[in-house]
């Protein structure tokens, strides 16, 4: 465990803590913490961990764009669900950038892990940006990714970041269970 880590790491879990409170200043947070991990994943091979936090940088300005003027009024995006088709749409586009990723950094890497990092790449980037569309489903999916997040760095050794998502899991309970109370009202 580095400084560099240790700093990574505390700005991550600020900006989780931020996003389940629906703090727009998560996502300029989350840049920073973004480029710091693209550079510790590199380290230690995980290309598709590095891709996704290279990815999570531009996906950081449109979150925040689509936070403070993603609507029609251009006042920001309200927590909604999704509907059974942009559902099924996001878990197909996962499952297909987990194909393609994992081959390609299989085939033509020195990667660590390209098959499982590859999948929980691919899913991350369909969690985040339901995240940015204020999607309740996005917490759910950074549920199960967490946890197997959690198994990955712990297999790198990377305990701090393994801790990290650890606690990511637990915000992402938290997330689950503030924005489906805020819902809840609109809906009944």
């Amino acid at each position: 465990m580095s400084p560099f880590e240790l700093s990574a790491a505390a700005l991550g879990v600020l900006a989780v803590w931020l996003t389940v409170r629906q703090n727009p200043w998560c996502w300029p947070i989350g840049l920073i913490m973004v480029l710091m991990y693209s550079w510790i994943f590199f380290e230690v091979k995980l290309y598709s961990d590095m891709l996704l936090q290279l990815i999570y940088a531009a996906l950081q300005l449109y979150g925040w764009w689509q936070w403070t003027r993603g609507s029609l009024q251009h006042d920001g995006r309200q927590v909604s669900r999704l509907g059974a088709r942009p559902l099924s749409l996001g878990l197909l586009a996962g499952t297909a950038g987990s194909l393609a990723l994992g081959y390609g950094m299989a085939t033509w890497t020195d990667a660590a892990a390209p098959w499982w990092d590859a999948a929980l790449t691919a899913f991350s980037l369909v969690a985040q940006f339901w995240m940015a569309h204020k999607r309740l489903e996005c917490w759910l999916l950074w549920i199960v990714l967490d946890l197997l997040f959690v198994l990955l760095f712990l297999s790198k050794g990377l305990y701090l970041t393994a801790a990290l998502y650890g606690l990511f899991t637990l915000l992402a309970v938290q997330g689950w269970r503030t924005w489906r109370r805020e819902l809840e009202p609109t809906t009944a």
